[in-house]
């Protein structure tokens, strides 16, 4: 194993590393009734209750203390969580920055320094199309040694991502005990380096990274998908093979004008 060497810094940590990615999860809901149970069924599966866990335990992944946590859920529908951290003792050699997956849901382990976490949630629907879709927006910002990206692994898979869209910037500069500014303290060559294996085989991926800016964008989508997964309410098989097909373009259609971030006029057959 190559350990980078430690950088030695004149007083407190000044970078601040910031995370923000959308998640969107797809349904289709046949009738009126059905996208109101779909929402009903989203708004308690990702109750404020449940986001702050969530986050919790984000908070556990970076090494942060809690100071304070606001959460609401709203009516009609959706959800906020905001929570303010701050560093704890940690053991150095606990922290790292390495470019690999950070822990599932399963295995939290702990480590950061000042700032927030943050999420909201917007279900929706539309009655001309049956689609249904569910957003949620998540911002982990740390001031620090640690990095946001390590709790990227066990975020993607505390929700049902059917595509991610992810940002992760650093910004200002710290300095070291010479005095030379750094305005990046860890190598990274992209997000998709951050995430569980299985994840990367499941979603087609691009980056656009601006490496002078310290700037990483990755999007991902998943490669296929079983309608039976998509339906609320109905199985495919009582379903006719043409209803079938109509319905699985359309989910696609919306897959694809969400990753792509534009309408599309005309599906390609």
């Amino acid at each position: 194993m190559v350990t980078s060497k430690k950088l030695k810094l004149h007083g407190f940590n000044n970078l601040t590393k910031t995370l923000s990615f959308n998640i969107y999860d797809i349904c289709y809901t046949q009738s009126e009734a059905q996208q109101q149970e779909y929402i009903e069924y989203i708004d308690e599966a990702y109750n404020a209750e449940r986001l702050t866990n969530i986050l919790t335990d984000v908070s556990d992944i970076i090494g942060a203390n809690i100071l304070n946590i606001a959460r609401e859920d709203y009516e009609p529908q959706g959800a906020s969580v905001t929570i303010l951290i701050a560093e704890e003792p940690v053991v150095a050699e606990q922290l790292s920055n390495s470019e690999a997956p950070g822990p599932l849901p399963e295995a939290v382990v702990g480590h950061l320094d000042k700032s927030h976490l943050t999420v909201h949630t917007y279900p929706e629907s539309h009655p001309d199309n049956g689609i249904s879709t569910f957003r949620a927006d998540i911002d982990v910002s740390t001031c620090g040694r640690i990095s946001p990206l390590k709790a990227l692994n066990y975020l993607i898979h505390s929700f049902e991502s059917d595509i991610v869209t992810m940002d992760y910037r650093v910004r200002g500069f710290t300095r070291d005990v010479r005095g030379k500014k750094h305005f990046i303290d860890h190598k990274i060559n992209s997000i998709q380096n951050y995430l569980a294996k299985d994840t990367v085989e499941r979603y087609q991926m691009f980056d656009v990274n601006v490496f002078q800016e310290n700037i990483f964008h990755t999007k991902m989508m998943l490669k296929e998908f079983d309608l039976d997964t998509y339906l609320f309410g109905v199985d495919a098989t009582d379903l006719d093979p043409k209803e079938q097909k109509k319905i699985h373009r359309r989910l696609e259609r919306e897959m694809l004008e969400i990753f792509f971030g534009r309408n599309i006029n005309k599906m390609p057959r």
